[in-house]
């Protein structure tokens, strides 16, 4: 079929140069040249006709429909004529899936054919137009004489100042294609139809990108971050913590600016120009929210200027902060926040960044703690181990409860672990989550603990008690830490999914249930009071990693903007269901577990005494950790910002 239609193309076109070569004879002879009235205005598409019909002049600009009645509109391939320079392909896309926006702001009209996107294209006056097409092509001719070829390019690169540079490959295990340019044709310039074939191969191959294949990462790596470290020699998670607790890492820092950044710093001093940040962006927020476009813009602007990913923490701190409301500002949050969820990071990066969480605050290793010796000391009688943990994502919390379990006296006990998180996107939804179970039974292994494990990938008010598989004989525990915020409320839906997850808990009757959670005002529906609340809380994170880590750290920068600048872009500029950043504070949360009949338990006050003493021999002075009504709370210079608490059904 494709052949036909090319074969028609190129008929119509050496139709079209014969009528504009009879024309330039009936000219020369002093005639009016006297073209068929049909040809003034044929319909390009009808839904009645064959789509194979509906191409005119040559297969560069040509309208098709479906069996289904939807129409195709295809690029306009004249570009490939600019030889083989050119790389752009022939494809195809659903007039119905591009926006009448789209139409209306930026293709109104297509070589002359298209009026508007409802209604059927017509062929505007050929033989008016054919001396300016023909025009035309004679220019683009002489201009591909100036162009150097693709083949000449890849050969002699050096000539055209490119270098010896090669293309990067995808991280991700998708092959890096090496080939010729698309713009392989015939002699009469029409495309070749096994070029198309060999083209429609590498364009599936290049859908794999779904495909995601680990980086290699040392297993020692592994160890040092999450295995306990009691006993052992001092490693480089060790030294770490220490630089940063000590300041080394920071004055480091500063000599190595006062070397070779004191020329920025001088120019930024000489501007003698303090700018409040803080105020700038609550007032372009107060505009934001007013949708006073001319004075947001202007105080963005403002933001701009003092702001940077690479300056100091309030700089930071601006510079996503006006991010998000940028994109509030234009309404893009959400294409912005899917994109980067997208974005596949390698475990080994991960690791890199959590390695230098974990040495700077002490957030999450005491959490850990906590957790794992409270579940051990309570699972002490028993030798079957039920772990089901909602958010499990890298699984980073279990490899020193599987250590723990081997060091038993009465040997290992069984260990199965259910790992629920939400579905990744693409084609592999719960390989990640998959990927954690093989980490994980590799440190059971390795440690002689019998293992099961189990993935779930799916969303969590959707899971049912049987899909779990409980044993009578198991002791069963319960472990969400931190990931409750991104549940909705009921501000969204009326069946609140975090009512739905404490009344599934309630049903897997669990022997404890252990609740981390993220202690956060900023989950209010409106925005100005939203967004206060959020510059609050990422103040406190960006001046802890401030204060501790130095600037130029690359696994800070990821912290800063993978983790911190997508969650604050999600608060700031998404709204209903795709906001999924909701925290709520620790008191609001005891409440809702108290409703949904859970009774809280204490912990042991040997293992809160031992966490306590860890955090500030090891960490920052400013660290806080204390108790309040049963709950483990941890924070930054007077500002809690996580909470952890136990529970059992009542």
């Amino acid at each position: 079929m494709e052949e036909d239609m090319e074969d028609k193309s190129c008929m119509l076109q050496e139709s079209l140069d014969l009528q504009a070569a009879e024309k330039s004879f009936y000219d020369v002879l002093g005639k009016k040249y006297p073209p068929s009235p049909e040809q003034h205005s044929t319909s390009v598409y009808e839904s009645d006709k064959n789509p194979d019909d509906n191409c005119v002049g040559n297969d560069n600009s040509c309208i098709s429909s479906s069996s289904n009645g939807s129409s195709y509109f295809i690029d306009n391939g004249w570009m490939q004529n600019l030889g083989d320079f050119s790389t752009t392909r022939t494809q195809r896309f659903p007039v119905s899936s591009i926006s009448q926006s789209f139409y209306s702001s930026s293709i109104t009209s297509i070589d002359g054919l298209m009026d508007s996107p409802n209604s059927s294209l017509q062929v505007a006056d050929l033989n008016g137009e054919i001396q300016s097409i023909w025009q035309f092509r004679k220019g683009v001719e002489e201009a591909t004489k100036f162009i150097p070829r693709t083949e000449d390019l890849l050969s002699n690169p050096e000539v055209y100042g490119l270098g010896s540079q090669e293309p990067k490959a995808w991280s991700s295990g998708v092959v890096n294609r090496k080939g010729k340019d698309d713009g392989d044709t015939d002699s009469k310039g029409r495309k070749i139809s096994g070029r198309d074939d060999l083209e429609t191969e590498e364009e599936r191959s290049s859908k794999q990108a779904a495909v995601y294949s680990e980086s290699t990462v040392p297993s020692e790596m592994f160890d040092m971050v999450l295995l306990c470290s009691m006993g052992k020699a001092p490693t480089h998670f060790t030294a770490l913590r220490e630089s940063l607790r000590n300041g080394t890492g920071k004055k480091l820092q500063q000599n190595g600016r006062s070397k070779g950044g004191k020329g920025r710093d001088k120019k930024q001093n000489g501007k003698k120009e303090v700018a409040d940040l803080r105020t700038l962006l609550i007032h372009c927020a107060q505009a934001v929210a007013a949708d006073d476009r001319r004075t947001a813009t202007e105080l963005l602007k403002q933001i701009r200027q003092h702001s940077s990913p690479f300056g100091d923490g309030n700089q930071r701190l601006a510079h996503c902060f006006a991010d998000g409301l940028e994109a509030r500002l234009a309404g893009t949050g959400s294409q912005i926040y899917k994109g980067l969820i997208s974005k596949r990071t390698s475990a080994s990066d991960i690791l890199k960044a959590y390695l230098l969480y974990v040495a700077a605050c002490p957030f999450r290793k005491v959490s850990h703690f906590i957790s794992n010796k409270t579940i051990n000391v309570a699972s002490r009688k028993s030798m079957k181990l039920h772990v089901i943990d909602f958010g499990i994502l890298y699984g980073f919390q279990w490899p020193t409860l599987i250590e723990r379990l081997s060091l038993r006296n009465e040997g290992p006990t069984k260990l199965r672990i259910t790992g629920i998180d939400f579905p990744q996107p693409g084609f592999r939804p719960a390989e990640p989550i998959e990927e954690t179970g093989r980490r994980l039974a590799a440190y059971a292994e390795e440690f002689k603990v019998p293992f099961e494990y189990k993935a779930i990938a799916k969303k969590w008010g959707h899971i049912q008690v049987e899909e779990l598989d409980i044993d009578e004989d198991e002791f069963v525990v319960v472990n969400c830490l931190y990931r409750a915020k991104n549940l909705l409320d009921e501000t969204v839906t009326v069946d609140s999914p975090r009512n739905i997850v404490l009344n599934l808990i309630q049903k897997i009757n669990p022997n404890i249930f252990i609740h981390g959670i993220m202690n956060g005002a900023y989950n209010a529906p409106f925005f100005e009071t939203r967004f206060r609340e959020a510059l609050f809380h990422f103040s406190s994170m960006f001046d802890m990693l401030e204060t501790i880590v130095p600037r130029e750290d690359g696994e800070r920068m990821l912290i800063e903007k993978e983790i911190l600048g997508r969650e604050a872009l999600n608060v700031i500029a998404c709204e209903s269901s795709e906001r999924v950043e909701r925290p709520e504070t620790f008191k609001q949360w005891h409440t809702r577990n108290l409703r949904a009949g859970f009774v809280q338990q204490p912990f042991e006050s040997e293992i809160v005494k031992e966490a306590t003493d860890r955090v500030r021999s090891l960490y920052h002075k400013d660290f806080v950790i204390d108790e309040d009504s049963w709950w483990l709370l941890q924070g930054w210079k007077g500002r809690i910002i996580y909470a952890l608490s136990a529970w059992k059904p009542a």
